[in-house]
């Protein structure tokens, strides 16, 4: 009987039987990882929901494997997928029952508690330690070692954007990931991602760019497929980028770290079948060229996205004094958070008060969308009926038309009462302030006595300071 072991990343199709999900220990110490594993047996690992968020735990890496065995001429084929969960705390940590849908079918899992001890400072003694190492023949009594062979890896790291050439301000995406084969059977695992990411990070960030990042906050998998060739892929990092000036932005070539283990080329059960190695993969560079926006007289002040206007008015009839609410949202695709405020011309018939902003930025789906919300308080001061878009409109450039556009408000006000032009102090009903002034008496008069009698006591009191002062002056 022989029994043949494989670590890898993608897995075959064979015939199907039912999923399973297995939880980590009981026990594990704070600088140990815990995990949660999901296997299928005879079948490919063709999908999968989300591994569950657990509080107390962050979620670390994911890995893959597969164990053929073959016995009397049959083989059995288990797959599985390995997620890490690295412990923020000691103590009791609950993981709360949850149930995942793999392969089409829902398997659930009852949960567990899990108690995390001090961390370990060195690993406890193996008692098996000489089987891991080199065997020794119990019948020679000689040492045999055992000979690891690399196996090529079907991987790579890439950092793709989702435009070559793009306008000043007009956003492209970028994704930088790893791509493994399901043809691949080299054993391969992350190493130390938080420490790479940030490094990786800190290179990739072109200048003269607003970001928006996607904040990637675990690594899992998705199938892709490449020149007709089925890939797993491993979003690292994805933002969208605006840049603020035209040129170009390049992005360096990125290394990426991996454990990747060599295999025994005679596995046995009294020797370690697989030893570990690392390998660097790099990605290519990339450049996005940047272009000026087309001569325009708004091209400074314009926005670039493709957007489009809703609006809300409330009360759509008014009268004269009366406080209106209007909305003018812009919504749609571009850099959200670059919106400014809409132009407001200048008007005699209203009072136009700064918005109110209030910004929704959606990321989903490699897009970024959203709205951007500007609420005006209107004093209508004329009676008549009044288009807004004589008032308020905003503009931009549209990438994916190439042209200039402007949105335009179109509701319509509708105001009745006195005119209230000539009034600044009281916007509502009749002036008090011009009332008075009107019945105020307009005939010059002269000082009052008691202003009069004031500047009297004022001269002779520096009269009398004068006298003091020479008087102190003879005396010396």
């Amino acid at each position: 009987m022989k029994r043949f072991f494989f670590l890898a990343v993608f897995l075959q199709q064979a015939n199907a039987q039912t999923p399973q999900i297995l939880l980590g220990p009981d026990e594990i110490a704070e600088n140990q990882p815990w995990t949660i594993t999901i296997t299928v047996q005879n079948d490919r690992l063709k999908s999968y929901d989300n591994f569950p968020d657990i509080e107390g735990f962050r979620k670390g890496g994911q890995s893959a494997s597969s164990q053929t065995s073959i016995i009397n001429g049959q083989s059995n084929t288990s797959y599985s997928l390995i997620t890490t969960y690295i412990p923020q705390r000691q103590g009791i940590i609950t993981v709360q029952p949850f149930t995942m849908k793999i392969n089409g079918q829902l398997v659930s899992s009852p949960g567990k508690k899990v108690r995390v001890g001090p961390p370990v400072h060195a690993p406890a003694p193996d008692p098996f330690r000489s089987f891991f190492d080199d065997f020794t023949d119990p019948f020679s009594g000689r040492r045999t070692p055992t000979e690891f062979i690399d196996i090529k890896e079907d991987a790579f790291l890439a950092l793709t954007t989702d435009k070559n050439e793009v306008y000043t301000g007009e956003g492209f995406n970028t994704v930088l990931a790893f791509y493994v084969a399901e043809s691949n059977r080299a054993a391969m695992d992350w190493y130390d991602i938080n420490r790479q990411f940030t490094e990786i990070v800190q290179k990739l960030k072109p200048k003269n760019c607003w970001e928006e990042n996607f904040n990637i906050e675990s690594i899992e998998g998705r199938s892709v497929t490449i020149n007709n060739k089925p890939y797993t892929q491993y979003k690292i990092y994805q933002a969208m980028y605006y840049p603020l000036v035209a040129g170009q932005v390049d992005f360096p070539s990125v290394g990426l770290e991996m454990i990747k283990y060599k295999v025994a080329k005679n596995p046995s059960f009294f020797s370690p079948n697989r030893q570990r190695d690392f390998k660097t993969f790099y990605s290519k560079p990339k450049t996005v060229r940047v272009k000026e926006l087309p001569p325009h007289p708004l091209r400074n002040v314009a926005a670039v996205g493709n957007y489009r206007l809703a609006e809300n008015l409330n009360p759509k009839e008014a009268r004269t004094g009366q406080s209106v609410k209007y909305e003018f949202t812009i919504y749609g695709e571009g850099n959200i958070g670059a919106i400014t405020r809409p132009v407001t011309k200048p008007t005699r018939t209203f009072d136009v008060f700064d918005p109110n902003v209030r910004q929704n930025i959606r990321r989903e789906n490699n897009r970024i969308t959203g709205s951007a919300t500007f609420s005006y308080y209107l004093i209508p001061k004329e009676p008549g009926t009044y288009n807004l878009g004589d008032l308020l409109e905003w503009y931009f450039f549209n990438p994916k038309t190439g042209r200039y556009d402007t949105l335009k408000a179109t509701a319509s006000l509708h105001i009745t009462g006195e005119s209230l032009a000539n009034e600044s102090i009281d916007s509502g009903g009749e002036s008090a302030f011009y009332n008075l002034a009107d019945a105020a008496d307009s005939t010059l008069h002269g000082r009052p006595w008691y202003e009069q009698y004031s500047i009297i006591l004022n001269l002779m009191a520096v009269m009398l300071l004068i006298i003091s002062v020479y008087a102190a002056f003879i005396r010396k």
